[in-house]
């Protein structure tokens, strides 16, 4: 990326191919709406070219999911605002052999998406993306403890949620 940030915005591209899957699921954790997280993921990597100037070689995952988080949010306030409710499916047609894990991902996704947003926003970076808590912290602007702590109380919520459904 400091290349990129200097001007070689060929370079772009590999950043892209790296990135582009990773940013894209967790978008589509957050949204559930595959037109939506593929239109936020083509906006990220626009805003990382578009801004490049502003990287200051730290992480650059970091600095990545910085821009996807605040592009989501955007997203979010304006359909909220809309009264647009996030829950598309995210599955085509079931597999009949898969009826009884579908059901059980279904439920899953039920109570996480009861979750408040930020809570959300911590599980599905930490388990779905794999993001470890450092790098949460950095996206977030907090301490690794604090992130640890909010994983944790988020996870607790969710299991409540999910139980409550079962």
């Amino acid at each position: 990326m400091i290349s990129v940030s200097s001007g070689n915005l060929d370079l772009a591209s590999i950043l892209f191919d790296r990135y582009q899957v990773k940013i894209y699921n967790y978008l589509l954790k957050m949204t559930r709406d595959e037109t939506a997280s593929q239109d936020i993921t083509q906006e990220v990597f626009y805003k990382m070219i578009k801004y490049r100037r502003s990287y200051k070689e730290g992480k650059f995952s970091a600095w990545i999911y910085t821009i996807a988080r605040n592009i989501f949010m955007d997203y979010y306030q304006k359909q909220k605002n809309k009264d647009v409710q996030l829950n598309a499916e995210i599955y085509g047609e079931e597999d009949k052999n898969y009826s009884e894990i579908n059901e059980t991902n279904e439920q899953l996704y039920r109570a996480l998406n009861r979750l408040n947003n930020s809570d959300k926003e911590l599980i599905v970076m930490n388990r779905f993306q794999n993001i470890k808590y450092k790098e949460i912290a950095q996206i977030l602007g907090s301490t690794e403890g604090a992130v640890k702590t909010k994983i944790h109380r988020a996870i607790f919520k969710l299991k409540e949620l999910y139980l409550q459904n079962a």
